[in-house]
């Protein structure tokens, strides 16, 4: 078999209800919560000179991401899609010289290594969880968001039991509601958003002001690339801490598991370099008692399906993360849609991946825009939105820590 051409499929999507989001983030383009926003989706379809065709996801700046696809499309054209890790080890050395490998790198390699699976599952009849060494489980536990009660006892009715927040405007008082509100049967994480937002100082005194509420886990309290705040944080409090959607490969998730900085890693399923490193990840995260939580909180369906198969396939997969009602089209965009019952997603058991995409209804939405600066209300400094820093240490701390 030898792959023949690489086809992408970029959509408009539209923007999550902010009631419905772990964040407290607008644009600062004035985008509505449908069509002005950025977000957009990037599929991608492998074809090969059997027939055989696969399908991935990519995210990590989709516009971008697309052409970084076309052109590694001839270095793939000819080859034999069986071989995944060669592949996927011949991409990464050709990067090598545009410097490390980011997002958009990653995500390139991320949906052209899901489609790899995708064929190698089709041609042997089987779903990508047997070729990942079999199930460990048969249904996959999902969080959804919640950042407001009312938002958060529907969840609870409709069985799923782990809810997420966001957001650093009033972070204590956000999840004492929510604790209130669902009582001590049901999870809650809440994410921080990494920068700009808080340094290790601030970030140490609002994670010991949540440890009462014996979270499920803090997100992303801070930078990235302060890896050494991390450890400033794990010595002030003790409160599960996850971080790691940023990142992407082995190399960079390394630094967090092996230090034993973070009790949950977060690598994104459509941009941590495919199911070949998600594996990977896995297995060191599982070797240092680390549980995985595949980041999805932008993602379309198809990188939810290959999240599904490799948390049935891997020990230590804690739960996965799931807008299902972000957008009325999420549905239409995938076929089949995964069904949930209960707060459990069961694990798909067609071929390969087992889905595939709507091209004629992600044709109808052409991306218009990839872009914004972010912001937060109340997250900020007063007064210092329009600055857009990336770091900056909070002034007013008596007040902000104290309401």
């Amino acid at each position: 078999m030898k792959i023949t051409g690489i086809r992408t499929f970029l959509m408009h999507v539209g923007q999550p209800d902010p009631a419905n989001w772990a964040s407290d983030q607008r644009s600062s383009s004035g985008a509505s919560k449908q069509f002005g926003g950025t977000r957009n989706w990037l599929f991608l379809k492998i074809d090969t000179d059997e027939g055989i065709t696969g399908i991935g996801e990519c995210s990590g700046w989709p516009r971008v991401v697309e052409t970084a696809i076309h052109d590694l499309a001839p270095l793939l054209i000819g080859e034999d899609p069986a071989h995944i890790e060669r592949l996927w080890q011949k991409m990464h050395i050709t990067m090598m010289g545009h410097g490390m490998l980011g997002t958009v790198g990653g995500g390139a390699m991320t949906g052209i290594d899901m489609a790899l699976w995708d064929i190698k599952g089709k041609a042997l009849g089987v779903p990508v969880w047997m070729l990942l060494g079999g199930k460990v489980r048969d249904r996959i536990p999902i969080y959804s968001h919640a950042n407001t009660p009312e938002r958060a006892l529907a969840i609870k009715a409709r069985g799923i039991k782990a809810i997420k927040c966001g957001g650093v405007a009033d972070p204590v008082r956000k999840v004492a509601a929510l604790r209130e509100a669902v009582g001590d049967d049901m999870d809650i994480a809440i994410d921080l958003h990494g920068p700009p937002w808080l340094t290790p100082a601030d970030a140490c005194r609002l994670v010991r002001a949540l440890e009462p509420y014996e979270l499920m886990w803090v997100e992303d309290p801070i930078a990235p690339e302060n890896i050494d705040g991390y450890r400033r944080i794990r010595d002030a409090a003790h409160v599960p801490l996850a971080a790691g959607e940023r990142s992407a490969t082995i190399f960079g998730e390394r630094e967090l598991i092996e230090k034993e900085l973070v009790d949950v890693i977060q690598p994104d399923t459509g941009r941590a370099g495919g199911i070949t490193q998600m594996k990977k990840i896995a297995a060191m995260a599982e070797a240092h008692h680390i549980q995985m939580a595949p980041h999805s909180g932008s993602l379309g369906p198809v990188a939810e399906y290959a999240a599904l198969h490799l948390l049935a396939a891997i020990p230590n997969a804690l739960i996965l993360e799931r807008l299902d009602d972000d957008w009325d089209g999420r549905r239409q965009t995938i076929v089949p849609h995964p069904q949930q019952v209960d707060g459990l997603i069961a694990v798909p058991d067609g071929p390969g991946l087992g889905c595939d995409i709507d091209e004629a209804f992600v044709a109808r939405f052409p991306s218009n825009g990839n872009v914004s600066v972010p912001q937060s209300a109340g997250a900020y400094n007063p007064g210092t939105d329009n600055e857009h820093l990336y770091v900056q240490t909070r002034q007013s701390r008596r007040t902000y820590f104290n309401r």
